[in-house]
């Protein structure tokens, strides 16, 4: 879609580039969602691509996430083999309703931060633990947990001109077993609900994200896997106005297929934990 309020576009920031911020102002990274509606407000688009940061960059303390990092560059990453959790960034990357196009444009930070309930890159970091870096318009930096990014339906913790630079996920994350549920109401249609499960190897322990069912993720931990009355009843003491409705789904559809999802993945890491 043409942006005909926008009159000027930055194509090489500086490296801080939120110094120069103004009201009317977007960051463009991916621009899949940026350029599919109207943008009335917009007067000037800010390139970020040009800042050339690394898309993924593995460390001692975990992996690096690049917030421009595109969604093809993450489904194609060599996962070592001792990150077990590596399967779930490929089930994430293919949970997006998007063209071939879109994949090679879109990025992790660009999902993030439009903060959607069935956004596949917030279940991704939630579930493995992520921290996300923040960077400020005066140039101070903030780190925040993923789980606390976002608080409800295309809402999150962002100041104006704030920017998500990179996102973090732990060593031991990656190396965790992972089991994980999805429901659309087509096979590549937008996420009804989407969980994961993740557990320490040689552990019982559960770690389970809710997402795309609920305004915002919700994790529920346990230090023992549950028994299945524990697990409902944990799902069911979610409040009542988190539960999302869209044409996708009822607040109480979506319940109900995380009820039975979560289940699944009980019993799953109940299996792997007993091999």
């Amino acid at each position: 879609m043409d942006l005909n309020t926008v009159t000027e576009v930055v194509r090489q920031p500086p490296e801080r580039p939120g110094a120069n911020w103004h009201e009317g102002d977007a960051w463009l990274a991916g621009g899949t969602w940026l350029y599919s509606a109207e943008q009335p407000d917009l007067r000037r688009l800010i390139d970020l691509t040009a800042l050339h940061w690394e898309p993924l960059v593995p460390t001692e303390e975990g992996l690096e996430i690049g917030a421009t990092c595109t969604i093809r560059d993450l489904y194609a990453f060599p996962w070592p083999l001792g990150w077990t959790a590596g399967i779930l960034f490929r089930k994430s990357c293919e949970a997006f309703l998007s063209s071939f196009k879109v994949w090679n444009t879109a990025t992790v930070g660009g999902n993030i931060c439009m903060s959607l309930p069935a956004g596949p890159m917030i279940t991704l970091t939630v579930a493995l633990e992520a921290r996300y870096e923040l960077w400020a318009t005066d140039g101070s930096v903030r780190f925040v947990d993923a789980l606390d990014f976002v608080t409800g339906d295309h809402r999150n913790i962002l100041a104006p001109g704030e920017i998500l630079r990179r996102v973090t996920i732990p060593d031991h994350a990656l190396r965790k077993r992972t089991a994980h549920r999805r429901f659309s109401l087509t096979r590549v249609g937008r996420s009804t609900v989407f969980l994961a499960g993740t557990q320490r190897l040689e552990a019982s322990d559960l770690l389970l994200t809710l997402t795309a069912g609920t305004t915002r993720p919700v994790r529920l931990a346990f230090d023992c896997l549950p028994d299945a009355r524990t697990l409902r009843q944990s799902i069911d003491a979610v409040p009542a106005d988190l539960w999302y409705a869209d044409p996708n789904g009822t607040p109480d559809h979506r319940r109900h297929l995380t009820r039975h999802f979560a289940e699944e993945i009980r019993r799953e890491l109940t299996a792997g934990d007993l091999a």
